[in-house]
């Protein structure tokens, strides 16, 4: 059995949503008083509470506390979840200190479980009964259809949603397969978003730069918002009705950005999986690529290199292509970019020489093969794939670690030289040469 996760809008009542938010406020308070029971538990006494622990208590909570006699067991049993959650990264260092959660930055609850709630839907639209609450219309198509397992309740930007975990059988899921079985070798960049070439054919989908379309309405109404009066915790200072305005404006752009880059991906991957079962792309550091920069003479530059990075979504087309190839049973390869160098080879005779960003076409000085930049990079990738990549010189083994995409020393490559002449004089020698692990010297 598969898992699968589908998402659909819910159309609320005036009753059914002040109910959801009523639920949403319990959970977010039953998280806090989770929280403050482990702090204060270790502060006072040094003990550790768990998570079984505080499960076991709800019981007597639910004596104290009445109103949460009406909310599912396991959806609260989920909330403590999602508590030990926070403190496990906390202890494995891949989190801050959990915090108390204001109602602004408490999304929503989960049912872990087929219990509490049932979706009336074929995938197609249907609607939601949750228990306590009631009948909710929902809105959404999934791809494939199941038996659902879970479900998580979310508010975002004034909408209710429910993203509901689906296990659907192999069977079905095989039989849902549809692609050719071709390859094709895809290259991500700024200006052009995906490069392609199959080998036979080569295109370029321009980057749609959505985020950069609505930066001049984003800086309007956030100066708008700068001079509302913002909340103040330290002043105890509230946020005005005119800023809390303000600030749904530019959640709502930002969401509406978020949106159509997402669909975009989305209809671009799928339009490269349905032609083809192997994808070949180059290994890219998102992270690394859009960190930082450093105090420095182009820190501007670094800063709109990084943005316009974001905003092609090279993390969210790679993510999306490798979840679609597993659905079809497709191949996903990724170039070692250090090794191969894509952007500095050239796919004719694997001549390799650095190029500035600011060069967009390949010629190379070898054997004088003109092509688009991107281009020839993913012939690279493709030929790479297909193991007819020319020796880069020497040879694929002797490649060096080296990326366009990463700050190397200077000075490694004075002792990759020394090394390089080292191991030709060994070579030259052709035996007295003593072998690693062996005291003994073999004699010419």
């Amino acid at each position: 059995m598969a898992l699968r996760r589908a998402t659909f809008r819910l159309y609320t009542t005036k009753k059914v949503n002040e109910s959801l938010h009523y639920h949403r406020r319990l959970h977010k308070e039953l998280y806090n008083a989770a929280v403050h029971n482990r702090i204060n538990s270790y502060k006072k006494f040094g003990k550790s509470v768990s998570y079984f622990e505080q499960q076991n208590c709800l019981p007597d909570f639910k004596d104290v506390w009445i109103e949460y006699k009406e909310i599912n067991s396991q959806a609260l049993q989920a909330t403590l979840k999602r508590v030990d959650f926070a403190f496990q990264r906390l202890f494995r260092g891949l989190g801050k200190y959990p915090r108390f959660k204001s109602i602004r930055h408490y999304s929503g609850w989960s049912y872990p479980s087929f219990t509490g709630w049932k979706a009336h839907s074929t995938g197609d639209n249907g609607y939601l009964e949750l228990a306590k609450i009631g009948q909710i219309q929902m809105r959404g198509k999934a791809r494939l259809w199941g038996h659902p397992k879970s479900m998580d309740i979310v508010y975002r930007n004034g909408k209710w949603y429910a993203s509901i975990v689906l296990e659907i059988d192999e069977i079905l899921l095989k039989n849902s397969r549809k692609t050719d079985t071709g390859i094709i070798a895809i290259d991500l960049g700024c200006n052009d978003a995906i490069a392609w070439t199959n080998g036979v054919e080569n295109s370029l989908v321009a980057a749609p730069r959505f985020l950069r379309k609505a930066e001049q309405e984003n800086k309007q109404l956030s100066k708008a918002k700068r001079r509302k009066r913002s909340a103040n915790f330290k002043k105890k200072i509230k946020a005005s009705r005119r800023w809390k305005k303000a600030q749904k404006q530019v959640s709502r752009l930002n969401k509406k950005v978020s949106n159509q880059r997402q669909n975009w991906v989305h209809q671009q991957t799928t339009r490269i999986i349905s032609g083809n079962s192997t994808v070949v792309t180059e290994k890219l550091e998102v992270k690394r690529m859009a960190a930082k920069a450093h105090n420095g003479k182009r820190k501007k530059q670094k800063a709109g290199l990084n943005k316009s990075i974001l905003d092609v979504g090279m993390g969210m087309i790679r993510s999306a292509l490798k979840a679609k190839l597993d659905d079809v049973g497709g191949v996903f390869v990724e170039v070692p970019t250090r090794k191969v160098k894509p952007s500095q080879t050239c796919p004719k005779c694997g001549h390799q020489e650095k190029k500035e960003l600011t060069q967009r076409q390949h010629v190379c000085k070898n054997c004088e093969y003109s092509q688009q930049r991107d281009i020839a990079s993913a012939e690279v990738m493709l030929l790479w794939y297909s193991n007819n990549l020319q020796g880069l010189g020497t040879s694929l083994k002797d490649v060096d670690d080296s990326s366009s995409t990463s700050r190397t020393r200077k000075s490694a490559e004075s002792m990759k030289q020394l090394a390089r002449a080292k191991r030709q004089k060994s070579q030259a020698t052709l035996g007295d040469v003593e072998t690693p692990g062996s005291n003994k010297v073999s004699q010419g």
